[in-house]
């Protein structure tokens, strides 16, 4: 039995794990595999026009009725600068030298869409169990429509404050991104990164913000993670770089082959893929001109005057200019189907939840067959006195006494004394040998 099951029955799940959607890395074929293995599944869209997400659609429900999530950027589209996009092309020159690519070709456009009326529209037509967002929340006029059509809506947080402005909206579920999680950051009511929890650090403070039940994310690979998740006071995680293992992602080869070499130092948040902080694994452009770059223009149009670059090297088997996403736990995770790595995911976690609670219950069991404390009562004079029945069996609990006072006794200490006046019948809430001593 999972200790929370909120968001079991928010989402109509099975298992509390929601597979994060990693744009551009997966697709519906993992997120079948996920939905009929018990969790959340996941579509990323913002890599999708409308006709792509209402094909990726029409295959999910084909194959599998589980509940199933559309994801979008909720980011604002940028204004197009053309100074900086000249000083983004002339520091990536070199490279483009060095790969005989003409500098001077024209780059293809960065397709990152941001949720807008039309992909409304698909979703109010493909009709999704789930709308997720990363980056806030759509404009309050498209999150109205949303919440018209009864769509659960859910949102990552980087932070408690985040965290408490998502629900003020009236999200259905947080998502806690912690700073080890691979991918884009949520981030969006600051800018500055640097300031940025961890995972540990993040989940109980945004637990305690609000009430909705709340997702953890970041450097969740295995079945650690999810206990601990849960032990935060999450009510379940979302879970990314581990599905990147799955053969069922679609991500380059130079990717999946860093994957299997990922260390725990290994990744680190960068600008330069799409001019947002985003973390993935370290590749020679991160250490030659990051991984934080002022000249890399703002999101998403960094990743424009990569793309030439990023597909020759990729055709060389380089992950040299690629976008390598992972958290911090990656080399924790296991080559295997999206399907079967769910399922042993869950099963491991609660083995794990489960084990702990019986060692709670077993240590309980054994304290309430300890022997109970003895009470003595005596006066000054040493003489024995009548104790009242209610109070022979003294509480393991901090010795208070009714503003009198009195001792609380240590670890291993036998026996523990109390001085009261006659008749107080104030007996010390403390196990052990207990003397009372009642002065005149």
């Amino acid at each position: 039995m999972w200790p929370d099951r909120r968001l079991l029955e928010l989402f109509n799940i099975e298992l509390p794990i929601v597979q994060a959607p990693v744009a551009g890395a997966m697709d519906w074929e993992l997120a079948v595999a996920a939905a009929e293995a018990g969790a959340l599944a996941s579509l990323p869209c913002a890599m999708l026009n409308p006709d792509q997400v209402r094909e990726q659609m029409a295959k999910i429900r084909a194959r599998t009725k589980k509940p199933v999530s559309l994801n979008f950027f909720c980011h604002t589209p940028p204004v197009l600068n053309n100074a900086r996009e000249a000083r983004w092309r002339e520091r990536l020159a070199p490279y483009y030298r060095e790969l005989a690519i003409d500098p001077a070709a024209p780059v293809p456009s960065s397709n990152r869409t941001a949720f807008n009326s039309v992909m409304c529209d698909v979703v109010e037509e493909t009709k999704p169990d789930v709308v997720s967002f990363h980056f806030g929340l759509p404009e309050a006029g498209l999150l109205q429509r949303l919440k018209a059509g009864r769509f659960l809506v859910m949102s990552s947080a980087t932070t408690a404050a985040e965290a408490r402005w998502l629900e003020a909206r009236g999200v259905d579920a947080v998502i806690a991104q912690g700073n080890e999680a691979g991918g884009h950051r949520g981030i969006f009511l600051s800018d500055d990164i640097a300031t940025q929890a961890g995972t540990f650090a993040l989940v109980p403070q945004v637990v305690d913000a609000v009430k909705v039940p709340v997702i953890a994310a970041g450097a969740v690979t295995d079945a650690r993670g999810i206990a601990a998740a849960f032990a935060l006071g999450a009510a379940g995680v979302q879970i990314g770089t581990a599905y990147l293992w799955c053969p069922e992602a679609k991500i380059s080869a130079p990717h999946r082959a860093a994957l299997k070499s990922a260390r725990d130092d290994g990744t680190a948040l960068t600008n330069l893929m799409t001019g947002r902080p985003a973390r993935g694994i370290i590749n020679r452009l991160m250490r030659e001109v990051g991984p934080i770059s002022e000249v890399a223009p703002e999101f998403p149009l960094a990743a424009g005057a990569l793309a030439p670059l990023r597909a020759k090297a990729e055709a060389q088997e380089s992950g040299d200019f690629s976008p390598m996403w992972a958290g911090q736990a990656a080399s924790l995770g296991r080559d295997m189907p999206a399907g079967q790595l769910t399922k042993a995911l869950a099963a491991e976690a609660l083995e794990r939840i489960t084990r702990r609670v019986e060692d709670v219950k077993r240590l309980r069991a054994r304290d309430a067959q300890a022997r109970p404390p003895r009470v003595e009562a005596r006066n000054t004079r040493g003489r024995d006195r009548k104790f009242l029945p209610g109070l022979r069996q003294p509480r393991l609990r901090r010795l208070e006494s009714g503003g009198i006072g009195g001792l609380e006794r240590n670890p291993g200490q036998s026996r523990a004394l109390l001085v009261a006046p006659a008749g107080a019948g104030a007996v010390p809430d403390i196990g052990g040998h207990v003397v009372v001593v009642a002065s005149r």
